[in-house]
Parts: structure tokens; C-alpha cells; sequence
């Protein structure tokens, strides 16, 4: 007799959200991207919030970073400098650990406790890169005319400012780590997330502005927002495309009874680096961008080397041609960096561990020759991950240029990209807590 297959109710939905901790965690969750909204709506005392956020509208390289941080730049809020610090930071001390091989050793060998270590040693940079980051910003709001209010006293502004935004950098890098660890999701990318989502309507208010009276612009958004849409559809079938390596289990007989034998696999993910490569390139492409705006809105006397900073400045800003090719190179290597630093794509700690369970690839000998199997399809399929990932991020910007709607450019592949990754991160983890209650449920029965 065929048994009748159960569906789910609504109280089996709230037994699996209670006992497996998802709602203490989204409701922390919450709480933090909360505080973090907060903290964007205070601004630093002493600041003509006006007159920045004007140049934040008409300066591409200064309204692209106010996008990255919520609009914390564009108000000039104690949060102004955002996560970049930290995430820059970030990317040095891993950029750095492949080099030194102290470094090195604390992250592959020494486990848990190495991390942590290596984790510390983030934090204090980021402090670090903080402080300097403050000193380049008030440096810029004191060169620019109106930004600072009358009857402030300048010394004093200059160095209350520059503090107050240094515990906000490391105020907002606590709120991601704790959402790392208690929350769902990564935290850093999180807030990037939430920023991004922010501004979202400032820039569909703009648009709307724009394509008003225009039915050559109107047809363009509709093509725009259809290359938005499909750019959505490749970027999720991106993150969760996979290379599946089959595998040769032993069998294993214990008294009368016959145990494995049953093939498996092994998933690569076509891009192993998620949203990550996205970020650090922009972080990295970003820094020099912003220090040459900030070199040429100084009182330079010559004015051959005032021009060449503004024009150097314009080439590398997000409007240039050269910054695309240069974010290109930057994900397709970074890609490569970080499926060469994940655990679970190292070939010849694979093949280890294959050979001592007397597991096999089919057709191939074990040790050395599933090493090397193994990098081959690694370098490949990471390579089409790069490159797919690369021209995805290009292909929304160009279109930008080609139905001359630049007010969308801001939410254009770099931003869903990373939309795309963090939501799908999220269902994934929020999947793996109810496939943990269905486990829990199991075992119990």
C-alpha cells in the first residue's frame, strides 16, 4: 500500500524556525544592520552636510564610495569611512600570508587558533588604515569651500573629526564580525549589502528624472533593466554552478554484512570566491582613486603636475576606460588567489586524503596523478569562473554607455553582483539550519 507523503504545515514550519536558532539569529541579525543604519544618520558636528553631498552627486569616484557605505559618506556621518578599512585590511594580511610564511603557517597549519591570531592582526591594521583613511577625508573637507561651519575651531575639528571617524570604522568592522558569528551571513558583506539596497531608490528617483520626457531614454531603460535582469540570472547561475569530480568509494565487509562502495562526488564551484573578488577589486582600485582626488583638490603651485593629477584621477575613476580593464585583471587574479587559498580546493590535500581512505578518481592512479587530475580541473574551471565573472561585471556598465542612462551605473553589475551573492549566501545558510532541524528531527525519531 503506497503510504501518503505529508506536506509541511505552518506549525512544522515554526518548530523548525524555533529549535533550530534561525529566528535568534536573523532577529540579531537585524538588530545589528539596525545599529548600523543608525549610526549612518549621525553626522560628525561641525560639518556643512549640504555641500558634501552635493559633491558626492557630481563627483563619480565620491558618489560611488558613498554607495558602499549607505550613504554614511554623502552625510558625513561617524560612519563615513564604512567597511573599507576593514576590508582592505583584509585583503593585505591575506595578500601577505601567502608571502611570509609565518603568516602562512598560522593560517593552514596552526587551525582555529592560527585564524584567530591572523584574525587580530587584521583588526589592529584596520585601525591603522583607519586613522589614514581620516586624515586623507578631513584633509579633503578642509580643502573643499563651505564644508566646515564658521566659529569652529580648525585643530581641534581636524582631530575630534579624525577620531570619531576612526571608532566608526572599527565600530562598523565589530558589528560585521558579530554578525559573522551570531548573525546569519557574512557581516562585511552584509553591510555592503544594506548600503547598497539604501540608495536604490535615490538612484530610481534620478532615472525617473531623467527618462521623463524622453521616449528614446524611456526605450533605453527597458533594455537597460532587461540586461539588469538577465546579468541577475548569469550571476546566480555563477555562484551556484559546480564541477563535480566522481569518486571510487571502497567496499568494506564487517561480519555478513557489505558497507560502501557507492560512488560519490566531489563539487567544485565554478567561482569559489563568491562576491569576494568583487569587493577587493573595488577596494583596491578605489584607495589610489581616492588619494589622487584628494592630492588635487590640495594648493599645488605647479600646474603641469595639478593637471596631470586630475587627469590621471579621471582615467582611474569609474567612468574611465582603464579602470575596467584594470577591474577585470583584478577579479579574474583575485578569483584565482582565493580558489588557491580555500581548504577545500588544495588538489594534493585532496588526493591525500583520497588515497588514505582508498577512495579513487575513476581512471586514475592515486597520489601524484590525482594531484595533478585534480589541478587541471581546478585551473580550469576556476578559469572559466574568472572570466564569466569578469565579463559579467563589465557587460551592465557598457550598456550603461550605450543607452546613455549613466544614472543607473551605480547599481550596475558591481553592486548585483554582490546583491545576487549575499541573498544567495543567505538562502543557503538559512537552508542549512532547516536541513539541521530535519537531521535533529530524524535522529530524535
Amino acid at each position: 500500500m503506497q503510504q501518503k507523503v505529508r506536506m509541511p504545515t505552518s506549525s512544522d514550519l515554526m518548530s523548525m524556525w524555533q529549535a533550530s536558532g534561525l529566528k535568534e539569529k536573523l532577529i540579531f541579525t537585524f538588530i545589528m544592520i539596525a545599529a548600523f543604519r543608525f549610526g549612518v544618520q549621525m553626522p560628525i558636528f561641525g560639518i556643512n552636510n549640504e555641500i558634501f553631498s552635493n559633491m558626492a552627486a557630481q563627483n563619480n569616484i565620491i558618489g560611488f564610495l558613498d554607495l558602499f557605505s549607505g550613504g554614511a559618506l554623502g552625510k558625513v556621518s561617524i560612519f563615513a569611512l564604512g567597511i573599507g578599512p576593514y576590508i582592505t585590511s583584509s585583503i593585505i594580511i591575506q595578500l601577505i600570508s601567502v608571502v611570509i610564511p609565518s603568516l602562512e603557517k598560522l593560517q593552514k597549519e596552526e587551525g582555529e587558533a592560527g585564524r584567530r591570531k591572523l584574525s587580530q592582526y587584521t583588526r589592529v591594521f584596520t585601525v591603522v588604515l583607519a586613522a589614514f583613511q581620516s586624515v586623507i577625508f578631513m584633509t579633503y573637507m578642509s580643502h573643499l569651500p563651505g564644508a566646515i561651519l564658521p566659529n569652529v575651531n580648525h585643530g581641534m575639528f581636524f582631530l575630534s573629526s579624525m577620531a570619531v571617524l576612526t571608532a566608526g570604522s572599527v565600530l562598523v568592522m565589530w558589528l560585521s564580525e558579530l554578525i559573522t558569528e551570531k548573525g546569519i551571513g557574512n557581516g562585511g558583506s552584509l553591510i555592503i549589502f544594506v548600503g547598497i539596497l539604501s540608495g536604490i531608490p535615490i538612484y530610481a528617483q534620478r532615472t525617473g528624472q531623467l527618462v521623463a520626457n524622453d521616449s528614446g531614454l524611456q526605450m533605453g531603460l527597458v533594455v537597460l533593466l532587461a540586461i539588469f535582469f538577465a546579468t541577475m540570472i548569469f550571476i546566480v547561475i555563477m555562484q551556484e554552478a559546480t564541477r563535480k569530480v566522481v569518486i571510487v568509494n571502497p567496499k568494506r565487509q564487517v561480519g555478513n554484512k557489505v558497507y560502501g562502495g557507492v560512488n560519490t562526488f566531489i563539487p567544485f564551484k565554478l567561482n569559489p570566491g563568491g562576491v569576494m573578488p568583487i569587493i577587493f577589486s573595488i577596494a583596491i582600485l578605489l584607495f589610489p582613486t581616492t588619494i589622487l582626488s584628494v592630492v588635487g583638490q590640495s594648493n599645488i603651485s605647479n600646474v603641469a603636475l595639478k593637471n596631470a593629477i586630475m587627469q590621471l584621477t579621471q582615467i582611474l575613476s569609474p567612468n574611465g576606460p582603464l579602470y575596467y580593464v584594470i577591474y577585470f585583471v583584478l577579479i579574474v587574479t583575485l578569483t584565482f588567489f582565493y580558489a588557491s587559498i580555500m581548504p577545500n580546493m588544495q588538489p594534493k590535500e585532496i588526493a591525500t586524503n583520497l588515497k588514505k581512505h582508498g577512495s579513487s578518481i575513476p581512471g586514475i592512479k592515486p597520489g601524484k596523478p590525482t594531484s595533478d587530475a585534480l589541478d587541471k580541473i581546478l585551473s580550469k574551471t576556476t578559469f572559466i569562473g574568472a572570466l564569466g565573472l569578469g565579463v559579467i561585471a563589465l557587460v551592465p556598465s557598457l550598456a550603461s554607455y550605450v543607452t546613455s542612462i549613466k544614472t543607473l551605473q551605480g547599481i550596475g553589475a558591481t553592486s548585483l553582483i554582490i546583491m545576487v551573492g549575499v541573498a544567495l549566501d543567505l538562502i543557503n545558510q538559512v537552508r542549512t539550519h532547516l536541513l539541521a532541524r530535519n537531521y535533529e528531527s530524524f535522529l530524535k525519531e
